[in-house]
């Protein structure tokens, strides 16, 4: 007898397309990105190499190095993925526009089809919500927390409210329940979204709760790079409840 796997899977679910995500060298919410994404896309991941300072203007400075960024893209591009994310808010703004912009740049010369970073994905996706108003909560110290202040209103996106917890290392270890008392400090009436920023915050369990209760969109750092990696490979990302998911269907490529 002849084993048939469209039996099992169906005949549109045996070719996988991919992403390629470039995460920093401590992150720890693989897990999390996959929840995001369709079950017939793969997720290949590759880390920046590590550096041996805390979370500060120098370890995201040195994150963003576009020499680093560009070899770790090539090394994610052997599976051949539709296109490929850089998975890391700070040093995706720690440059200003303009850095984010040459990191964006420097993952297409390295041969990504398409390329996409957190800050630039943050960007999109305000103007897909046509929201230009935010409320901010970060992990960072104020230093780290200013610099994506500035990036956002290089942009004229004006931050209403922030909030960092100034932490300098382990932020995969902040809680749930960090999140949401944080969000409910900083968000008021004149916020029109609250942004949660660093790909190593927790946030997918909490996006769609915490719309309910503050009755606006919350946006993350692993929800926006993985919403704009799958949009632009005219793809939707998974996450019900949640406002910048709902647009996919009808903004992607």
């Amino acid at each position: 007898m002849t084993f048939d796997p469209t039996l099992v899977v169906g005949p549109e679910l045996l070719a996988q397309h991919g992403v390629g995500v470039v995460a920093p060298f401590d992150f720890a919410l693989d897990r999390e990105l996959w929840r995001w994404t369709p079950d017939d896309v793969s997720l290949f991941m590759t880390r920046l190499p590590y550096v041996p300072v805390p979370v500060t203007v120098e370890m995201a400075s040195a994150l963003s190095d576009q020499s680093i960024v560009r070899q770790a893209t090539r090394d994610v591009l052997a599976p051949e993925p539709l296109a490929v994310a850089y998975a890391c808010a700070s040093g995706s703004f720690i440059g200003g526009k303009a850095g984010e912009l040459q990191l964006h740049q420097s993952m297409l010369s390295a041969g990504a089809p398409v390329s996409t970073t957190t800050s630039g994905a943050l960007v999109e996706s305000l103007r897909l919500l046509n929201v230009s108003r935010i409320a901010v909560v970060t992990p960072y110290i104020d230093a780290v927390t200013e610099r994506l202040v500035s990036f956002l209103g290089e942009y004229g996106i004006e931050v209403v409210s922030s909030v960092g917890m100034g932490l300098l290392s382990h932020i995969w270890k902040v809680g749930y329940g960090e999140i949401v008392s944080a969000v409910s400090t900083v968000d008021g009436p004149e916020a029109e979204a609250v942004f949660i920023s660093c790909t190593n915050v927790p946030t997918y369990d909490i996006i769609a709760p915490l719309e309910q209760m503050i009755g606006k969109p919350v946006l993350t750092a692993n929800q926006v790079t993985m919403c704009s990696a799958l949009r632009a490979m005219g793809r939707s990302a998974a996450g019900p409840g949640q406002s910048l998911v709902a647009l996919a269907p009808s903004t992607a490529a």
